[in-house]
C-alpha cells in the first residue's frame, strides 16, 4: 500500500482565489487516492503584505503574486519550477501566456511560480443603470470626469491599487514608471498623471478609499449608486449569473488620446511549491495538473477561477457563462505593463502607495509627492538580504 502523502496550500480568501483550489484538489486526491491536499485562506491585504518566506515555513502549496519572484529568487524559499515541470509542457504555458503573466514569474533564469490566474485593471459596469440613466459607457477621460460629476464612478482606492493606477496612468502617457535606478517616473509625466488623478479622485465617494477592487464590485452590486469603475483588477465572478444581486459587465478602459487605451498594470496569480516540501514530485504533478489547458477551462473556471491559461480565456463556453468578461477584457492584459519585481520591490509596494492616496485625498505639492516617492524607491533598490 502506497504511503499517504499530505499537502498544504495557502491560498487567499475570496471565491476566486479558494474554491478552484478546493474543487482541484478534490479531484486530483480521486484521482491521487493516496495524496491529501488541504488548503487555508489568508486576506486580500495578507496575501499583498505576507512574506512568502514565512509561509514557506508553513505550507507546501503557496498562491503568490508575482511581485515576490525577485524575493524568491534571493531567498530560494520556494523551488524552481522549470526543475520539476517538463520543458514540453513549459513551454505550452508560455506559448498559451495571457499577456505577460508567464514571463512575470519568470526571473534570474527560473520559473518561480505557474500562472494559474490572470488579471489586469479593467473597466466595469452596471449596463442596467446605465441604460436607466440614458447614459454611454465613457470613452474618453473627459468622459469619465463627466460620468463622476453625476456621483456614478468610483475606483478602489487603498494604497496597493491607486499605486497600480498611478503606473497605469503613467504607462498610458507613455512613460512605464522604474525604468532607472533614481526616480519613478520623469517630473513632468508625473506631475501631468498626479494632477489628473487628484482631479478624478475629487469626484469620488470618499468611502473608495477604504475598498479594494472586491470591495468596489460589492458595492456596485449590492447597492445602484455606482454604475461605471475605470480601473481595478478585474474579477470575473461578478459577471456570472447569480453570483452578485446584479451582474457586472467587464469592458477594455478609456482612452485618453482617443486612439489608445488605457495600459494598466498587470495582476493575477500563480501556484508556487515550498522549499521545505517533502513530496516534490506529487507537488508538482498537481501544479501541473491545475495548469493544464483541459482543467483551467473546466474545474478551475467553473469553481470560481480566473484561469491563468489562454485556452480558457478564448473558449466559447468560459465567455458564455461570463458576459464575454475573457473575450472583452483580454486586450488589456496583452497589453499590460509588467511591474518591478526586484527583491525590496515589495518595500516600495508596500509604502509609495501611501504618499499617493494620502495626495488624492487631501491634494498638496506634486513635486513633494514625487521625491517622496523617489526617496521610498531608492531605498527599495538599496535593500539587502538581512
Amino acid at each position: 500500500m502506497e504511503n499517504t502523502i499530505n499537502l498544504k496550500g495557502i491560498t487567499w480568501n475570496h471565491s476566486r482565489g479558494l474554491l478552484p483550489m478546493v474543487a482541484t484538489a478534490q479531484r486530483f486526491s480521486e484521482l491521487h487516492p493516496n495524496v491529501n491536499i488541504s488548503w487555508e485562506k489568508r486576506s486580500l491585504q495578507q496575501f499583498a503584505d505576507f512574506s512568502i518566506q514565512e509561509l514557506a515555513e508553513r505550507f507546501d502549496l503557496l498562491v503568490i503574486d508575482h511581485p515576490w519572484a525577485g524575493f524568491a529568487a534571493k531567498t530560494k524559499s520556494i523551488v524552481p519550477l522549470n526543475l520539476y515541470l517538463s520543458p514540453e509542457y513549459l513551454k505550452g504555458q508560455e506559448e498559451n501566456s495571457v499577456g505577460q503573466s508567464y514571463e512575470s514569474y519568470f526571473y534570474e533564469g527560473h520559473l518561480w511560480a505557474l500562472p494559474i490566474d490572470a488579471a489586469t485593471p479593467v473597466a466595469a459596469s452596471r449596463p442596467d443603470l446605465l441604460a436607466e440613466k440614458g447614459l454611454q459607457l465613457p470613452q474618453s477621460f473627459d468622459d469619465l470626469l463627466a460620468l463622476a460629476d453625476k456621483g456614478l464612478v468610483a475606483f478602489a482606492g487603498i494604497p496597493i491599487d491607486v499605486l497600480m493606477n498611478f503606473y497605469t496612468l503613467c504607462c498610458s502617457l507613455g512613460e512605464d514608471p522604474c525604468q532607472n535606478d533614481e526616480e519613478v517616473v520623469s517630473t513632468e509625466t508625473g506631475i501631468k498623471v498626479l494632477k489628473m488623478y487628484r482631479e478624478l479622485a475629487s469626484k469620488m465617494d470618499k468611502a473608495n478609499f477604504n475598498r479594494n477592487p472586491i470591495q468596489v464590485y460589492e458595492a456596485m452590486t449590492l447597492n445602484d449608486e455606482i454604475a461605471y469603475c475605470p480601473f481595478a483588477y478585474g474579477y470575473s465572478n461578478y459577471s456570472r449569473n447569480g453570483y452578485a444581486r446584479k451582474t457586472l459587465h467587464f469592458h477594455d478602459m478609456i482612452s485618453l488620446d482617443g486612439k489608445t487605451n488605457l495600459r494598466s498594470t498587470l495582476g493575477g496569480t500563480g501556484l508556487a511549491i515550498s522549499a521545505k516540501c517533502e513530496a516534490l514530485e506529487m507537488a508538482a504533478k498537481y501544479v501541473a495538473f491545475v495548469g493544464s489547458p483541459a482543467c483551467q477551462s473546466t474545474l478551475f473556471f467553473e469553481s470560481g477561477g480566473q484561469p491563468g491559461h489562454l485556452a480558457a480565456w478564448k473558449n466559447e463556453e468560459v465567455n458564455r457563462q461570463s458576459q464575454h468578461y475573457f473575450r472583452n477584457t483580454l486586450p488589456a492584459l496583452q497589453r499590460a505593463f509588467l511591474r518591478p519585481r526586484y527583491h525590496g520591490s515589495m518595500y516600495f509596494q508596500d509604502h509609495a502607495g501611501d504618499v499617493v492616496r494620502d495626495y488624492l485625498m487631501n491634494g498638496g505639492d506634486e513635486i513633494q509627492v514625487l521625491t517622496a516617492m523617489n526617496e521610498l524607491y531608492q531605498k527599495s533598490k538599496s535593500l539587502v538580504l538581512s
